[in-house]
């Protein structure tokens, strides 16, 4: 997904930033308990997902759906820092798409790390990364909500590449996450959160505070490997009981029914969205 969240350009400047090996991480990431809450039911897809910058016509989805190689779409559904225009994704067209059978995952690309290279036009300072979090959540459920996608959804915070060890940078990121996973679970949608296993996913993975911090972790690890499982960086009793997504390709130019799109490729084990 080199250039569907940003630009090629900052979406690899800011990769770099925190190292291009892959590290291994360790620790146990739980969703804060919802027992105070009546929850609709998970809705959860196993098998092969694609992610693409801009959603594609409902053509190209009805003749994708056909050739049944996958069976799941991660669409932008908002935040400031979305890269591309979004002219398909409507109510009309989740619906349809719902329809066919694909299992849709909600990506909201909200503020991003004070200390990443290049600029966003939305940015997480320690002043207000509890207030930013809070609001961009509120409006990540306003977005999903007039799209279809009902209360027992999840939302994935997209956070790109930072340095990790910037201890300021990392502790203002995860009161951003903890906060916007918060406000989604206050208003009964479910937290997920994608990034990168060298850096914004490890973060998440192996903090030891897991206050508040997202259920279900999409990791971002390049090795072309269609699995949740084996390649998994961290501990294995994390994130178990389908939270699991994984980037495992990008950037690949497919042909299915007569239609081509750039997509990247996931592995998925996770919560989709309720459409209704």
């Amino acid at each position: 997904m080199a250039e569907h969240r940003q630009s090629r350009k900052r979406r690899y400047i800011t990769w770099g930033v925190a190292g291009a090996a892959v590290l291994a991480g360790a620790g146990i990431a739980a969703q804060t308990s919802m027992a105070a809450t009546v929850w609709p039911a998970q809705k959860t897809y196993t098998g092969r997902a694609f992610d693409a910058c801009t959603a594609p016509s409902l053509a190209a989805m009805k003749a994708w759906k056909t050739d049944g190689y996958y069976g799941g779409a991660a669409v932008y559904v908002g935040g400031k820092n979305r890269g591309c225009a979004q002219p398909n994704l409507t109510a009309s067209w989740v619906k349809s798409v719902n329809t066919l059978g694909w299992k849709l995952i909600p990506l909201y690309v909200g503020a991003q790390p004070p200390c990443q290279t290049g600029s966003s036009p939305e940015k997480i300072t320690a002043a207000t990364a509890t207030s930013l979090g809070a609001t961009d959540a509120a409006d990540a459920v306003a977005k999903a909500s007039a799209l279809g996608m009902k209360a027992g959804s999840p939302v994935y915070l997209d956070m790109e590449a930072y340095d990790i060890t910037n201890k300021s940078c990392n502790d203002a990121v995860l009161a951003y996450v903890r906060s916007f996973s918060k406000t989604l679970r206050a208003k009964t949608y479910r937290a997920g959160y994608y990034g990168f296993s060298s850096s914004s996913a490890k973060a998440i993975a192996t903090a030891t505070d897991k206050t508040d911090l997202p259920g279900n972790l999409w990791y971002a690890l390049w090795d072309k490997k269609d699995t949740t499982t084996t390649d998994w960086p961290w501990g294995a009793t994390q994130f178990t009981g389908h939270s699991r997504g994984h980037q495992y390709q990008v950037n690949s130019k497919e042909t299915r029914g007569g239609y081509t799109i750039t997509v990247d490729r996931d592995a998925w084990d996770a919560p989709v969205a309720l459409v209704g």
